[in-house]
């Protein structure tokens, strides 16, 4: 991940520059609650905010996580109180997103960003073709797809591969999450939302873990994203959980979309 940067205090940055970061995590903290994908506006943000305060990228994506980590656990605690969550399913997935996004954590830099974001970008084209052409996914729940050979491949798809990708680079991660678990083991869109900021709990724990052992977390500014990021969390799994499947399938299409366009800008303009 490289050495961690300069020492930067509240006093170094632009009170602009601030607002616009805390703007930015308000706003993931909704989208991340209601669907995943948070990351699209929070990470691009402090990355770009990143060369003017001379700070290196590893240390944005740990300040990033100490961020996501408080949003992401506050979305999960407000579905849980509301709504029932497969325990046996988002358990073992979140346990094994812990050790995952360690492992892709340990490896952020080292990994160039034009090597995955074709990968990336080719899968969420084919998720928003398929959500589109299937309007009846995750409006209701569908039990019979529940086997248990679909659990132990949600449990790894999301526990494993998801939670690596998060730990290596993070946008989307949600809504993958989100998609996991209402194509593999049927929930609708309003439960495997619940399933997948538990996971995503887990990956942003074990992710904060490689980058504070390694000085790569800014805490103060964390700590205040952190803040603004609880805030939209709350009011968009409330929002989720008032509105229903049918408003979350909605945000997912805008979500994927966006992310398509995120990352298409950025390979054609690299």
């Amino acid at each position: 991940m490289g050495a961690p940067g300069p020492r930067l205090v509240i006093g170094d940055v632009d009170p602009a520059v601030l607002a616009g970061l805390l703007v930015a995590a308000a706003a993931a903290g909704w989208v991340d609650a209601v669907v995943g994908g948070g990351g699209l506006l929070l990470l691009p943000a402090l990355l770009i905010a990143a060369p003017s305060l001379g700070v290196p990228v590893a240390t944005m994506l740990g300040t990033n996580k100490a961020a996501a980590i408080a949003g992401t656990s506050t979305a999960a605690l407000t579905y849980a109180r509301r709504t029932s969550v497969d325990w046996r399913v988002a358990g073992p997935a979140a346990g094994c997103a812990v050790l995952a996004s360690g492992v892709g954590a340990a490896w952020a830099g080292a990994v160039p960003q034009d090597a995955y974001r074709p990968v990336v970008l080719g899968v969420l084209v084919a998720v928003a073709v398929f959500v589109t052409l299937r309007p009846a996914l995750g409006a209701a729940p569908d039990p019979r797809r529940r086997t248990r050979a679909r659990v132990v491949a949600a449990v790894a798809v999301a526990g494993g591969v998801i939670a690596c990708y998060d730990g290596l680079v993070g946008p989307g991660t949600g809504t993958f999450l989100v998609l996991t678990f209402t194509t593999l083991v049927g929930a609708d869109f309003v439960h495997g939302s619940a399933m997948a900021k538990l996971v995503n709990a887990g990956t942003n724990l074990g992710a904060l873990a490689v980058f504070a052992s390694g000085g790569h977390v800014l805490w103060w500014l964390g700590g205040l994203c952190a803040v603004c990021n609880v805030a939209g969390a709350v009011l968009g799994a409330r929002t989720a959980l008032r509105r229903g499947s049918g408003f979350v399938r909605v945000v997912l299409l805008v979500v994927v979309l966006a992310l398509i366009g995120k990352l298409g800008y950025d390979q054609w303009a690299g």
